[in-house]
């Protein structure tokens, strides 16, 4: 007797389908389960088997072949539990519902409940485009699954609870869709838990130099870096950043909630995240975290950071390799990772946000504190950042510690809601700009769009070449600069980028070698 129903595989960002087919005969009971599985799908066969018995129904002793196609893709995670238990079923007549336009997917434990699992998210979205029409997936995963319209999603609890849909004794009420659509955007409050709150601008005293850079990055999606000494609020600031980011349009909520949830980190309730990631990994972290990759595909942290804030604290401690593998998702928006059996690429747009010491000990510059580190430990220290990734940050600023009038009796700072609102009517005069396109802010721009789009006036190119001839920066540097003098045209509602957008600009590019 054979049967054979529909599940689906994840491959990096989106997913292929699989076709589970089931074949019982006559012969020594055994279980065989071919088609490239993976560990963890190897084990289904006893996970099934425990379900089918405990829930009262016939396990066939006979000579079971399960065949997972196509045989050439590896099979990973234990989302083919279901699938396997469900094409077993109608093999033995136990199930006789047409499932030819469903997909099936969740991990089954020994009582036969069905279990939450990743990537669910992707995985409907694939099953939609592929013209299925319906879905059978674990309750766990009803939130992030009512984002997908088109396609009729039934949350499983349990097997006893699917045999009744089944044979129509009690039908699954098929789930109502969010009414989320493109164009518009999720207000960030809605993903917010009772009780919190961003960390606020207005927490902050003095650092107005770097409030305003951070407030340019915010506007434009630029990359900032940060130096000064320990205690200088370096990461107080860069915490506070995603309180005065302008809300996720639909697009970034839908392809963030995405990679979360292959990644297994979508909160259960979570239909979709509705406030802009902020990464913060540790110094030791390995090359696979950072660009992502591993034996199962897993998106890294240039990829969680999607339309959010990557923030690297201590930046020359991390590993070389680590800090190198950040300048393609930088320049392309994207990683693309390859392995012997696999090569996938997952999106990377965020805004790179660093913060180091100026020395090793932390105290060059500072007034309050002697350092004590020689000339070529400075600059030794300060090599481990290369030219090239350093080309790529558009602001460069050194913070300094507070003075004492500062700390005790300064008021308190501009609160994130107004530097928010400018930011936010930036924005929309790029979304204007770049209507028509994917891009979402200046930090985007081509190089051809940026001399298409952004024009400067008779003065500022005066500037710009002036410029040139004194720092002799790089034809990337001189388009960095540029997208982000637009940006702050942007704020000052300029039509064209003038001589103080491209002076402020020159003065936020260059962080200043004191030590020479």
């Amino acid at each position: 007797m054979y049967a054979k129903v529909i599940s689906l595989a994840l491959q990096g960002f989106g997913a292929i389908p699989v076709e589970v087919e089931a074949d019982v005969s006559s012969g020594l009971p055994r279980f065989d389960l071919v088609g490239l599985p993976g560990s963890s799908v190897s084990e289904s066969r006893e996970r099934v088997r425990a379900a089918i018995r405990n829930c009262g129904l016939e396990f066939p002793v006979s000579r079971i072949t399960v065949n997972l196609a196509p045989a050439d893709i590896r099979k990973e995670g234990p989302v083919y539990d279901l699938p396997i238990l469900a094409a077993l079923l109608k093999a033995t007549r136990q199930v006789r519902a047409d499932l030819s336009d469903s997909v099936l997917l969740g991990e089954l434990s020994l009582n036969g409940e069905l279990r939450r699992i990743k990537g669910v998210l992707p995985m409907l979205i694939a099953a939609r485009q592929e013209g299925f029409q319906a879905a059978y997936i674990p309750y766990g995963n009803r939130a992030e699954a009512s984002v997908v319209d088109g396609l009729t999603i039934y949350p499983v609890q349990d097997l006893p609870q699917l045999m009744r849909h089944f044979s129509g004794e009690e039908p699954i009420q098929p789930m109502e869709t969010l009414p989320y659509s493109p164009g518009r955007t999720i207000p960030s409050e809605t993903g917010a838990q009772p009780g919190t709150r961003l960390p606020d601008f207005s927490d902050v005293k003095g650092q107005e130099v770097a409030k305003k850079a951070l407030e340019i990055a915010a506007a434009g999606g630029h990359n900032v870096l940060m130096s000064g000494p320990p205690g200088s609020g370096k990461s107080m600031l860069a915490q506070r950043l995603p309180s005065i980011l302008p809300d996720l349009s639909y697009e970034e909520a839908l392809e963030t909630t995405k990679l979360y949830s292959v990644a297994g980190l979508l909160p259960e309730e979570t239909a979709l995240m509705a406030t802009r990631p902020f990464r913060a990994p540790h110094h030791s972290m390995t090359l696979a975290a950072m660009t992502g990759g591993g034996a199962r595909q897993s998106p890294g942290e240039v990829s969680l950071a999607e339309n959010g804030v990557l923030f690297l604290d201590e930046l020359p401690l991390f590993p070389k390799s680590v800090l190198e593998s950040l300048r393609q998702p930088l320049e392309n928006g994207s990683v693309t990772i390859s392995r012997a059996n696999y090569s996938v690429t997952y999106p990377s747009h965020f805004i790179l946000v660093c913060a180091m010491n100026p020395c090793p000990c932390g105290h060059y510059g500072d007034p309050n504190h002697l350092c004590r580190c020689s000339e070529s430990a400075r600059k030794a220290y300060r090599a481990r950042i290369s030219g090239p990734l350093l080309d790529r940050i558009d602001l460069q600023i050194a913070v300094s510690p507070l003075s004492e009038q500062e700390l005790y009796e300064a008021p308190s700072g501009e609160p994130s809601a107004t530097i928010r609102a400018r930011v936010s009517a930036a924005r929309a005069r790029q979304q204007k700009r770049f209507r028509g396109t994917a891009i979402t802010c200046n930090a985007q721009m081509s190089s051809e769009q940026l001399h298409t789009l952004c024009p400067l006036d008779d003065a500022a190119k005066d500037l710009l070449k002036q410029a040139f001839r004194t720092f002799h920066f790089s034809a990337r540097a001189n388009d960095r600069l540029l997208k982000t003098a637009q940006t702050i045209a942007d704020l000052a509602a300029h039509d064209r980028i003038t001589s103080p957008d491209l002076l402020t600009a020159l003065q936020f590019r260059f962080l200043e070698e004191d030590d020479e």
